[in-house]
Parts: C-alpha cells; structure tokens; sequence
C-alpha cells in the first residue's frame, strides 16, 4: 500500500466531495485504545478543530484538545475507531495541532469490516494496512491520500511510539443504506443513502457538507452558513449529488437555531449528470423544482415539489440573500429500483387488434395522482392563507422583524398579534354578516399506504374562512387533545376559473394550528385523522345558499377518482 502526501492547499482537490467516514456528526466513535493518560482519545473525532489551550493545566500535567500516551513506550499506542459509516475510505488527515515537542512522531493506520456486536480487538488477524508508517511533524495538518479501499467499518491508528494527536479525520464514500422495498420514499440527499454536497458559493461560518448530516444538530454551528452579502441581487446556492437518481416528491428545508440569520428565501434546481460536480452546465439545463419560497426561522419547512415526472441525480438549493440553513430532505424513491429509468422512458406497447365483433377493450382505471400531505408551515401555506398559532419562542415567529409580540393577562399568557386578518368582498346589500360556527368532525378512512382520495373541492369567492381547532368533539368537560391532527387540503385558482390541479397541495396540521383560508382557495372541506375534533369557524356569509358563499366542484375524472393524499402514519 502506498501514500501520497498532499499540501494542505489542494485539500479541496483531493477530498472537497468526500464524506469525513470517522467524525462524531456521523456516529463515529472511539472503541478502545492502548493508552491516553493526559488527553482522552474521543478527541480526535471532534467536529470543531482543535483549540489552544496553552498554559492550562490539570493534575496530569498540560491540558490538550486531543489523545495523548505517556511516555517511553517500547513498541506503540493504538486506537480502534468504529467509523460512522462503512464505505471506501481513500484519504486522512492526522493533526497534531498544538502538540510541539509531544506530538506523536509517525503513525500508520489498518482498516477492516467487521459485522460483530462488539468491536475487533487490536490483535484481529483481518486487519489490513491502508497507510503505511508515514512520519509527522509538530503541530501541523498532515493529508494522506491512498488507493480507494475496499468497504470498511473500523480502523486502526497506531501512533509510533507514543506522543499526542489532536484530531484524526477519515475521508471516503459512504456505502449508501436503501430500503429493501425499491418504491419505498427515503431522502436521497441524506449522508447514508450515499449523498454528497459537491459543490458551495460560500461557507463563511460554516460547511456545506452539513446540511446532509443525521438529525437536527445542536446549534448553528453544525449547519450551512455563508457571509452577510450587501450587494442587491445577491444569492449564495449548494449543489448535492444524491446518493442515487430518483424520482422526487417534496423537499424540507430545516433552519432549526437560525433565528436572525435564516434565509429570506429559497428555490431548488434539479438535473440528470453522470459527472459528481455538474460544471459547464447552462442555466436552461437546470430545471426548478422549487420556485422562489420564503422561509422562515428556527423551523422544518417541507415543500412539494414540481416538474419531478423525470429522474434526477443533483438538487442545487439556492438561497435569497445569503443566511444558514441547517439540513436539507430530499424525498424521493429510487429510479433504478422498482419501475426504473428504463421503464418509465419505455414507449407504451401497440395494443393488439380487437377480434372482430369483440366489445372493444376498455382502458384500465387510471391511477390517482398522489400528493404528500406535507407539515403544515406559515411559509408552505403562505400562497394559500394564513396559520394561526403560537410559538414556544417568539424568535421562531414568521415575519420576526414585523409581528408583534407582548407579554398579556398579567404575565401569564404571551400575545401573538394579528397572525391572520378577517376580510370580505360582499356587496353591502348582500345582507352577509360574519359570525362564528362550530364544524363537529368526524374521522376520515384512510385507505392502506395512507391514501384518501380527493373528491371535490370549494372555495368561498367573497370571504376569507378560518378554522380553528377546539379540542375532542365530546362532552364539555373533556380536555383538548393537541396530539390530534387533521387534513388541510388546498389549489390555487386556475385560468378557467376552476381550480389548478396542478397547484394542489396538502398538509397535515396538529390541533394546535389554526388556518385562515384566503378569498377565493379553492380547498377541501375538514378532513381530520385521529379521532373526532371541534372546530370553531369564523367566516362572513348570507347563510342561505347563495353562490357568493360557497361554490363546489368534482375534481373526479370519467369515474376514477383523479386525486389522491398520501398521510404518512
């Protein structure tokens, strides 16, 4: 096995698309070591590099943000990392950063899968060697690249013959992890399905590889941050190859612990490239799949998506002015599982010629169109209306610069200002008055995989509708139940005058979400899930049939229904 030494200034030649196998954010983890006396070895896994913490001292003498032996070893210290993900590992960076005359002399480092319960111990006959003993220096970054290994789940670093590293990084590919099911929906930007970030405008304050790490993070220092821009028209964009061409369904974009610096907006591109970094690519090549959406702060935006009838390999999301972004969701299912690129690019097969005095062959029902019915969010339902509902921090409120919070009922309560405002466009000779009504709801059946079809729809031309949950439809000493959830389910008008099929969209809300429905949506009447709800409904209208309350229309197609959500459950 050879190496190369690589500057520190072409890191981003050898190793900008790879994924850092070894590092805590992923899972990695240190499973035992031969001996660290002055620094604990979990160390080396650590995001954030490592700091100086000259002249601090504890009762073993100098203080050291890495691993650290003691010394006179007669042979050499060892660690055993499991990494946070198997795959082909091709690369390291072993830094002694701030270890000057204790930093360890040379290291060497073995790598192996192993599929046990517990970890190989450092004697494991199968460990094999993918660095060979390669010398280090004080306190600086050392970068190995090595012929791309096979998939390995641990390593070995042997440190000769004993000193301090501060951090030790692995890079490679992830052995990408997909459902046994090929239709199953996953998030193909996700870090084990095999996704990469190829490719950022700017990352300031922090790296784009973030933003397809597991979970949520801890802070904004785990997400995508560029620099303030200050010129007028600026934007900032992050390219993630998937980890296998898909077909799309709808995107989150999560800006959790980004308050005062969360994006004004986003769009998301899409395209097919067999190449990891599609370069060289004109505008036109990319198609929206988002268009230009506000967002909003410290919270999971989930969008549907459009234009997905085709496959796609890369996503670019790009954001209005410049801000942080902490994850992006992908969700789709795989092309090359189930139906396949192939399939869905295959010509239809001719039909065969009818027997003469045969009936003639009737077509097959068509399948509904199914929409996601996505987290109900401010800036989702934005086009549609407004959601109405509290915040448990008021940093989190849509418009943050705008709304107006303040303390109420002698500082017991906190007031959310004017989240919705009620208008109406009757005629003053109408006789439309506005007022409260209850809606007792009943549960609706969803069908296997989550499915409820969409029948119809109604819009009211002249008002705007809110609905606003009131707890379990029971008797009056029942308690409101916020784990409920039901069913919002909306199109924008169409050029017809009829509504835009092609604008539907759905929602799940919670119980503790309001909405006000703007004048004229086309929507579905109350749909909720998990057992009887109340709504309280504030709306202006005659009440006595006329058209200029409530107009309804069939969105059912030659007596196959032609819509369908899909709730997740």
């Amino acid at each position: 096995m050879t190496a190369e030494q690589i500057p520190l200034e072409d890191f981003a030649k050898h190793f900008a698309t790879a994924i850092e196998l070894s590092s805590v954010a992923l899972g990695g983890q240190v499973c035992s070591v031969s001996d660290e006396f002055f620094a604990e070895a979990h160390h080396l896994l650590l995001v954030e590099p490592a700091p100086s913490l000259k002249g601090q001292f504890g009762p073993k003498g100098a203080l050291f943000s890495g691993w650290e032996t003691r010394r006179h070893n007669p042979a050499h210290d060892w660690c055993i990392i499991r990494l946070g993900s198997p795959g082909a590992i091709f690369g390291f960076d072993v830094d002694t950063s701030h270890f000057n005359g204790n930093e360890a002399p040379a290291v060497s480092v073995d790598a192996l899968y192993h599929a046990g319960d517990q970890p190989p111990s450092e004697g494991d006959g199968r460990w094999r060697e993918v660095l060979p003993r390669v010398p280090l220096g004080p306190s600086a970054r050392h970068l190995f690249k090595v012929p791309q290994t096979a998939g390995a789940n641990y390593v070995k670093l042997n440190m000769y013959p004993d000193g301090g590293i501060a951090r030790f990084r692995v890079y490679g590919l992830v052995e990408p992890v997909f459902p046994s099911d090929p239709r199953a929906q996953l998030d193909l930007a996700h870090v084990f399905a095999g996704g990469r970030v190829v490719f950022t405008s700017d990352q300031h304050f922090g790296v784009g590889a973030n933003l397809i790490l597991p979970g949520r993070g801890k802070d904004m220092g785990d997400g995508w941050e560029t620099k303030r821009s200050r010129q007028p028209g600026h934007k900032d964009w992050a390219v993630i190859k998937l980890g296998d061409a898909g077909f799309l369904s709808h995107v989150e974009i999560d800006t959790a612990h980004f308050m005062g610096n969360f994006p004004e907006s986003c769009e998301v591109h899409a395209v097919f490239s067999t190449d990891t970094v599609p370069s060289g690519l004109a505008e036109d090549a990319w198609t929206a799949i988002l268009p230009r959406t506000k967002l909003g702060p410290h919270r999971q935006h989930q969008f549907a998506l459009a234009n997905v009838e085709q496959p796609y390999t890369h996503v670019r999301v790009t954001i209005h002015p410049d801000g942080g972004i902490k994850r992006v969701r992908v969700i789709g299912r795989r092309a090359t599982g189930g139906e396949g690129v192939a399939a869905r690019e295959a010509p239809p097969a001719e039909a065969a010629p009818a027997a003469a005095g045969a009936e003639p062959a009737r077509a097959p029902p068509r399948a509904p169109r199914v929409l996601p019915a996505l987290a109900l969010t401010p800036e989702a339902f934005a086009p549609f209306g407004q959601v109405v509902q509290a915040y448990a921090d008021v940093h989190a409120v849509p418009a943050p610069r705008t709304t107006r919070i303040t303390g109420a009922n002698q500082g017991t309560a906190t007031k959310f200002h004017k989240l919705a405002l009620l208008d109406h466009a009757y005629p003053p000779a109408a006789g439309a008055t506005t007022g409260l009504s209850v809606y007792r709801c009943r549960p609706v059946a969803l069908a296997p995989g989550g499915l409820w079809e969409v029948k119809l729809l109604e819009r009211h031309p002249t008002t705007k509708q809110a609905f606003v949950p009131m707890g379990e439809a029971a008797g009056a000493d029942a308690l409101p139940s916020l784990g409920k959830r039901y069913l919002v389910i909306v199109a924008q008008n169409g050029a017809d005058d009829k509504p835009d099929l092609q604008t539907m969209r759905a929602f799940v809300a919670s119980a503790g979400q309001g909405i006000m429905y703007d004048m004229g949506i086309w929507h579905h009447p109350m749909a909720v899930l998990d057992g009887p709800m109340d709504f309280s409904c504030v709306e202006t209208q005659i009440g006595d049939g006329n058209a200029l309350d409530c107009e309804v229309v069939s969105v059912v197609e030659g007596g196959a229904a032609g819509y369908a959500v899909e709730v997740s459950t």
